[in-house]
């Protein structure tokens, strides 16, 4: 039996200004086994976090992944058995549905074959996703910026040096489609500005290790004033996490996840993150983790 396995880390996308474009591999893991069996039909099994949320159907996003891919080969689409082992909480911010796009695609590439490139694939995903800050991240490990231009993706990975960041989870359901609707139209043109210089501050802080300007650098007018008051007690949130030591603090992707950047006292952050979701009657999950910096990896 013909089977592969597939690795991808969690990630936070955004980071305060790089709206859609900027994003950060975690330590955090989707591994998908997928198999072309001899008898037809689908088989899926799924353990770890948020297991009894991953559908066991045709609904199943792994494998609406590889009928993509699939289709798009003009592959005869086999017999298959997919085996989920899940650590990314589904719905978080913390790209668990790109992790599961990616595992999808590059599976059913390898399993034909491997007729596609990184990039290819990378590309497809995208345009699922419909920008590239979860899946660049998640294929290349690290910090990555993703264009999408006219001739396709172009993704950069910016080297920085080692670094923890702390993640709360609050016990509250944001959907996308939500975050999404919360967003204006058009805004200021001071706006545009605001976050364009604190996009490049950013990433040249974090290139540096630069600690002290983050709390600058990851402000932003985007999508945070628009989503940040949709989740009970995030704006405690931040403050708390920045009054017990935190350098810089956003949102992670939509959210409801929150992202703290710091030096040092993680625990101390994310325990007065979660106090302040308490405070809403808000239970909390919280991770201490490190950059991710391989990417995707795809074992036969």
């Amino acid at each position: 039996m013909h089977k592969v396995t597939v690795s991808v880390p969690a990630t936070s996308a955004n980071i305060g200004p790089g709206f859609d474009c900027l994003g950060l591999a975690l330590t955090l893991y989707h591994r998908v086994t997928m198999a072309a069996t001899e008898e037809s039909g689908l088989q899926i099994t799924a353990v770890g976090e948020d297991q009894h949320l991953i559908p066991k159907d045709q609904s199943n996003l792994v494998f609406q992944a590889a009928r993509l891919i699939f289709e798009r080969l003009g592959y005869p689409l086999p017999g298959l058995r997919i085996d989920q082992d899940n650590e990314i909480p589904i719905g978080s911010g913390l790209g668990s549905s790109s992790s599961a796009v990616l595992a999808g695609m590059f599976a059913a590439n390898a399993l034909a074959g491997s007729p596609l490139t990184t990039v290819q694939v990378l590309q497809m995903a995208t345009d699922l996703e419909g920008h590239p800050d979860n899946v660049a991240p998640a294929v290349y490990g690290g910090l990555v910026l993703g264009v999408q231009g006219q001739d396709g993706l172009v993704t950069e990975r910016i080297e920085i040096p080692p670094l923890k960041v702390v993640v709360v989870l609050p016990d509250f359901y944001l959907p996308t489609e939500a975050a999404r609707a919360a967003l204006p139209s058009r805004i200021p043109f001071a706006d545009a500005i605001h976050n364009a210089s604190r996009l490049a501050l950013l990433i040249r802080a974090l290139e540096s290790a630069d600690y002290d300007r983050l709390q600058l650098a990851m402000q932003d007018r985007l999508h945070q004033p628009y989503r940040v008051p949709l989740i009970p007690g995030m704006e405690a949130a931040f403050s708390a996490a920045y009054d017990a030591g935190a350098k810089g603090v956003a949102l992670s992707g939509a959210g409801p996840s929150l992202i703290a950047l710091a030096p040092a006292k993680h625990a101390e952050i994310g325990a007065a993150a979660a106090a302040a979701f308490e405070r809403e009657g808000l239970d909390s999950r919280r991770w201490e983790l490190e950059v991710e910096p391989f990417g995707l990896r795809c074992r036969e």
